[in-house]
């Protein structure tokens, strides 16, 4: 008998939704629906097993009023055990509620790898050197060589994965790392990067996103003019806490904005003094980091410059370049354009400049 362990226990903080993220909508569709739909249709299981929380157990039942339902634990390993206990299979499939595009191939070959080898843990190879790191810091270089990406379904049987159980009590972040802290080694079988896991909110359909910035500085004697890291010959500069790059800084809120952090004043403050005189592109540059955190790289980006004087058309190239670099991304997606406002207003006066900018985020895949 083959039997399937969906794990649906979990609130899904990260993703930002009100309510647990697999009972939110995918197409037509919940989350979890379109999860248990591969796993109904695919014709190999004759029980499946899902493990809900307290709070949505009522909403899942109405969902699969079919199928099994069981209370999970305070962990995803605690929740896992009690649907292994609710199982009467002899080879179970555990996996993840939050991996609807799992395929009928994926399961199958799990299941095979169950019959020939005792285990089947879907995972592909890493396509990218893969690190170990601790406060930022790397204290390992693993490679990429031999280097698997564990997902799930993960299969076993039934008994013996409750052995271990029996055997390693403690906590687990999937099955297989508990399956070999009870003397046993996991195999793999064949996974996919498509049959990924829904994390974050971006996962759900909103891989972009965008953000506006502007900033403005009076123009006074004695300073440099300092734009997008250009040092322009004139006979007035901007004042400000750092080199007061105009655009630079539109660029950053532009940035901020669109990974809904706060603005640069947040991160920067003009009362620090380590910011005193500091170089924008290397705040910008530290801004990228944070929108990194946050899962998202720039696209593109545009930058319009509004100053009377100088003329500036002969430094754009370079402020392209300039930005590119920071940005990771081609000069051709850096598109910066100058202004003049026909002499009208404090930028026509020649008191100060202006700038605005806006950025495309997309999701970092």
């Amino acid at each position: 008998m083959i039997g399937a362990v969906i794990a649906a226990a979990g609130k899904g903080l990260r993703a930002g939704f009100e309510k647990n993220k697999l009972l939110m909508p995918l197409g037509e569709k919940t989350v979890l629906e379109e999860t248990v739909r591969v796993f109904s249709e695919s014709g190999l299981f004759d029980e499946i097993v899902i493990v809900a929380s307290e709070t949505d157990e009522r909403e899942i039942q109405s969902l699969f009023p079919a199928l099994k339902t069981v209370r999970g634990g305070a962990t995803r390993t605690q929740s896992v055990l009690n649907g292994l206990r609710a199982s009467r299979a002899d080879i179970v499939l555990v996996h993840d509620g939050a991996r609807p595009y799992v395929t009928k191939e994926i399961l199958s070959d799990c299941i095979e790898s169950v019959k020939k080898y005792g285990s089947g843990i879907a995972a592909y190879p890493a396509k990218d050197t893969v690190a170990r790191a601790k406060n930022e810091k790397i204290t390992e270089i693993c490679g990429k060589e031999n280097i698997y990406i564990l997902q799930t379904p993960q299969g076993f049987y039934r008994e013996e994965l409750l052995e271990a159980y029996e055997k390693a009590p403690g906590e687990y972040p999937d099955e297989s790392s508990l399956f070999a802290a009870g003397s046993r080694t996991p195999r793999l079988c064949k996974g996919s990067p498509q049959n990924c896991k829904l994390t974050f909110r971006e996962d759900f359909g909103f891989p972009f996103r965008v953000g506006n910035g502007y900033d403005t500085h009076p123009l006074v004697q004695g300073r440099d003019l300092i734009l997008c890291g250009v040092k322009i010959p004139h006979d007035k500069g901007l004042l400000g806490h750092s080199d007061a790059d105009a655009p630079a800084h539109a660029l950053t809120d532009a940035l901020l904005s669109a990974a809904g952090l706060r603005d640069i004043g947040t991160y920067f403050p003009d009362t620090d003094e380590k910011y005193k005189g500091a170089n924008s592109l290397e705040l910008l540059r530290k801004t990228l980091e944070l929108v990194k955190e946050q899962g998202y790289v720039p696209e593109n980006a545009s930058v319009t410059i509004l100053a009377q004087r100088p003329k500036l058309a002969p430094y754009i190239e370079q402020m392209r370049r300039n930005l590119a670099n920071v940005l990771a991304i081609p000069v051709s997606f850096v598109g910066i354009s100058a202004t003049t406002t026909e002499k009208l207003g404090f930028i026509g006066r020649e008191e100060g400049i202006a700038s605005y900018a806006s950025v495309l985020l997309k999701k970092n895949s």
